[in-house]
């Protein structure tokens, strides 16, 4: 892989790693269906604006091409909401250190759709893949057999499903446009939560002090597929897919120091193992 495109996709875990910590501390107060919604607004406005930008230094978004990227975004962004409101919700509820590894394994579904679309993974991929799974067991034991609910662990098994697919939809739409792809991603995904809350009754849920935690979250959120999705044009999807979900470092590292948080050993073996499968996907 390109030198440039593997540091943007660590680049991208650095982002992603610091805005999940945010997004799951924030919703220990507030629902993570608000605080998705809410941080999705803010990329909503911050791409638009990069939009009319870019449309004004000469490269305008390639609407006559919606065909081409716009299923991709439409799809990554409804898959993204379900996500991430999943993920918030797992790290809201349990512990950041064992929620955000399991989210992280996520990164072997685009591997897994592109063997379906013509990939052929290496022996070493494949075991990868297998360890990390064993990482997920183990790291997911602990929550399973004590008293702490099961709901943590199942809400970061979705989360690494509808991540990993959205990896691949964005890496797709933004092989016509990177800038069309994740502002339809965020118009859907937007329109998504604000649907939802006029439904539920829960427009206003957040109040001004909370603008604080939800821009660093939008734009970190925003920031990082922007980077994955420039990384995954220079160097293998499914090599940047799995270099951009060591993010799970980022934010247990967060939570030791910010949170002192304390897993417990069978735990710490599992997140161990877990990002080790999660290291051996991203040199096959």
């Amino acid at each position: 892989m390109a030198p440039v495109s593997a540091v943007l996709a660590l680049l991208c875990s650095l982002t992603w790693g610091t805005s999940d910590f945010l997004g799951g501390l924030l919703s220990r107060r507030l629902p993570a269906a608000a605080v998705v919604g809410a941080s999705q607004v803010v990329g909503l406005v911050a791409m638009t604006v990069t939009l009319l930008v870019v449309a004004a230094l000469g490269h305008p978004v390639p609407f006559d091409r919606w065909a081409e990227w716009a299923p991709y975004a439409v799809a990554a962004g409804a898959t993204g909401s379900v996500a991430l409101a999943a993920f918030y919700a797992g790290l809201s509820a349990g512990t950041m250190g064992v929620v955000a590894p399991i989210a992280a394994t996520g990164a072997a579904v685009p591997v897994l759709l592109g063997v379906l679309t013509g990939d052929q993974p290496t022996t070493l991929a494949w075991a990868g893949m297998a360890i990390a799974v064993l990482g997920t067991i183990l790291a997911s034991g602990p929550e399973l057999r004590g008293g702490v609910s099961a709901r943590p662990v199942l809400l970061a098994v979705v989360a690494a499903v509808g991540f990993g697919t959205v990896l691949f939809l964005v890496a797709r739409g933004s092989h016509v446009s990177t800038v069309a792809t994740l502002w339809g991603m965020r118009l859907t995904s937007t329109t998504l939560y604000v649907v939802l809350a006029l439904r539920l009754g829960t427009v206003g849920g957040t109040r001004a002090g909370d603008l604080r935690w939800l821009l660093p979250i939008g734009l970190g959120d925003l920031g990082a597929n922007a980077l994955f999705a420039t990384a995954s044009g220079l160097g293998m999807v499914s090599v940047v897919a799995v270099l951009a979900s060591l993010y799970p470092v980022v934010t247990t590292l967060l939570a030791r120091v910010l949170l002192h948080e304390r897993l417990q050993r069978i735990q710490v073996v599992g997140v161990v193992v877990s990002l080790a499968g999660v290291a051996a996907l991203s040199v096959a």
